[in-house]
């Protein structure tokens, strides 16, 4: 039975109300795209994209790496179709045919030569030859460029670097105007080229364009750094070959810096190069016993002795009262540091204290200066001087501390050492932490002293130098060491695990702008920041310094930066291995030794 109001049961399934999937499509793609005339603007961000239009005649081996290694955001598209070599050669045949019915056109008229004219014909020439032997192809080259950007004036301030960049090499770029869409999608990794805008050029050229390029820091001369990770070539360089031999070297505790520098220290040793070190945790000790050096251990309680009264022989091209007034000014600044700082007026009445402690002993700008080596005063004799001047009774009273008691063993005695080895350590380990930067200072005045009279080519390695820059006056007569080493031959390497408490000071930048090496092995993530912004570090190179292994980092050598590996043959190894596990082992093994020669004896 039919029954009309009874309709059959619909199973197609309700999609009014079904959402639809989400695919990968909809996360990737920007919430919106607006093509403008001279940039894509996409989900609030700018792209603008630029094709190179001429080339000069002859370009240089890997000179788009300017352009690559801007710290910008850019995508780069190269795009090479081969040509067929019959068709060019018939097109080359008849462009030489042009030029050559021109210049004897020009011949018969008695016309001045062109030397445009026959430069190309040599060069169309030399190139048929070349791809009649197979030795040369031609290609038809697109080189295309997108930058970003969040607003018209950042797009316009890249712009304008990328134009200085490449007219530099008489290289010339374009916007695609009214083809940004065009030009974005070409720099995608679609292998499109939609723009089309071509250049012919043969293999030779071609070739320097390859986008690879990765610095090599090899030479003739200088010491092994360590292995270049980008290629695995070995870094040879010599620091004294640039403007000058300053290194910086920042690293977290335990990354191997101190590692580095000894195995530096050890092959400078080996070129003749003399190296002095202010060593705070005597980690250089057993390095200075296995090449013969001298190592002297500085303490309150040590028989090694440093006058801060010491002055330089003045050398020929010096002037006495230089030294003198120089020396003078330093000692004012360490008695900043040993007194707990000084007021103006107190400043004022140190300075002529301290010129009358040497006038006293018949050190004056008009003396013999050959005289001036056995009439050194000590500090016994300023407090005495002081206390003869009027207004002087609170710095005779914090004087005395160091010039009688316990004290008086460090800051109260003649020198008694001499820089007479190719390797001197100063070791301050035992000093108590209070007086560590006073005893830095004092060290440093005594090795720049000796550094000025004598020209010999030298390192001075100031390890944890955070310690120095603690105060004012300590950082500034480092950064004035650094300035100043060059005219003496003299290269300087600051370490330090604190970057923070070394950039407070308003002279730690400028010691490491006047650093021409600088190394970054591993950073706390406390202090990358900083790291990144001090020396303009990419975001890639950042994580780099996180996340590197243990004597990894990056080398910077003047405008040249590479990835760095510290490497040490087993003999080098044996000599400077801080590990404590190896040292604890290999003290294992000596004594198991020393009581089996006891028991076979």
């Amino acid at each position: 039975m039919n029954i009309p109001f009874l309709k059959k049961k619909d199973n197609t399934p309700e999609k009014i109300f079904e959402a639809e999937v989400t695919t990968s499509k909809d996360i990737i793609a920007p919430a919106s795209v607006k093509i403008q005339t001279g940039y894509l603007e996409m989900g609030g961000r700018l792209a603008k994209s630029f094709f190179v239009f001429s080339y000069p005649r002859y370009l240089s081996a890997a000179w788009l790496s300017s352009a690559i290694n801007l710290d910008v955001p850019m995508d780069i598209s190269i795009h090479i179709h081969p040509v067929d070599t019959g068709f060019v050669l018939k097109q080359l045949r008849r462009k030489v045919t042009e030029i050559q019915s021109e210049l004897i056109e020009k011949e018969d008229k008695g016309l001045v030569r062109d030397p445009e004219l026959e430069t190309g014909f040599q060069d169309l020439e030399g190139l048929r030859d070349r791809l009649m032997t197979a030795q040369e192809k031609m290609f038809k080259f697109g080189l295309y460029i997108t930058i970003y950007g969040e607003t018209e004036e950042e797009l316009r301030k890249i712009e304008t670097t990328l134009r200085s960049i490449f007219e530099s090499r008489l290289i010339y770029i374009k916007p695609a105007l009214y083809q940004q869409k065009e030009g974005f999608n070409s720099c995608l990794p679609y292998g499109k080229d939609l723009i089309g805008v071509h250049t012919s050029m043969n293999t030779e050229p071609l070739s320097s364009t390859f986008p690879f390029v990765s610095f090599d820091l090899s030479s003739n001369e200088g010491v092994l750094y360590g292995i270049n990770r980008h290629n695995n070539s070995l870094i040879l360089f010599d620091r004294f070959s640039l403007e000058n031999a300053n290194e910086v070297l920042f690293a977290k505790s335990g990354s191997g810096k101190s590692y580095a520098v000894k195995l530096e220290v050890l092959r400078q040793l080996m070129t003749g190069t003399d190296v002095i070190i202010l060593d705070p945790e005597n980690e250089y000790k057993t390095l200075s016993s296995a090449v013969g050096g001298s190592f002297f251990n500085i303490s309150l309680g040590s028989e090694n002795h440093i006058n801060p009264f010491d002055l330089a022989t003045p050398r020929e091209d010096e002037k006495p009262e230089d030294v003198l007034r120089s020396n003078i000014i330093n000692l004012v600044g360490l008695m900043r540091i040993m007194l707990g700082g000084l007021s103006a007026e107190e400043d004022a009445v140190m300075d002529r204290a301290i010129s009358e402690t040497y006038a006293a002993k018949d050190i004056r700008v008009d003396s013999n200066p050959a005289t001036w080596a056995a009439n050194i005063p000590l500090m016994e004799d300023l407090e005495q001087v002081l206390g003869g001047m009027e207004g002087a009774e609170s710095l005779v009273r914090r004087l005395r501390k160091f010039t009688k008691g316990t004290y008086e063993n460090f800051f109260n005695k003649p020198t008694n050492i001499a820089l007479d080895n190719k390797l001197i350590t100063f070791g301050i380990r035992d000093m108590e932490e209070g007086l560590r930067p006073m005893a830095m200072y004092i060290i440093m005045r005594y090795i720049w002293n000796k550094v000025r009279s004598e020209l010999k080519k030298r390192i001075l390695v100031i390890d944890e130098a955070w310690w120095i820059m603690q105060s004012e006056d300590g950082a500034s007569f480092l950064y004035g060491i650094a300035k100043r080493a060059r005219k003496y031959y003299l290269g300087v390497t600051t370490i330090t695990q604190d970057v923070g408490d070394f950039m407070k000071s308003q002279y730690g930048r400028p010691i490491i702008t006047n650093s021409s090496i600088q190394i970054l092995m591993k950073q706390s993530p406390a202090t990358i920041d900083l790291v990144k912004k001090s020396f303009n570090l990419t975001s890639q190179e950042k994580n780099l310094l996180l996340e590197t292994e243990v004597g990894e980092g990056i080398f910077f050598a003047g405008q040249k930066h590479v990835a760095i590996k510290v490497v040490a043959s087993p003999a080098e190894h044996e000599i400077i291995t801080t590990s404590p596990e190896e040292l604890l082992r290999k003290k294992t093994v000596e004594e198991y030794k020393d009581k089996a020669d006891t028991t076979n004896g």
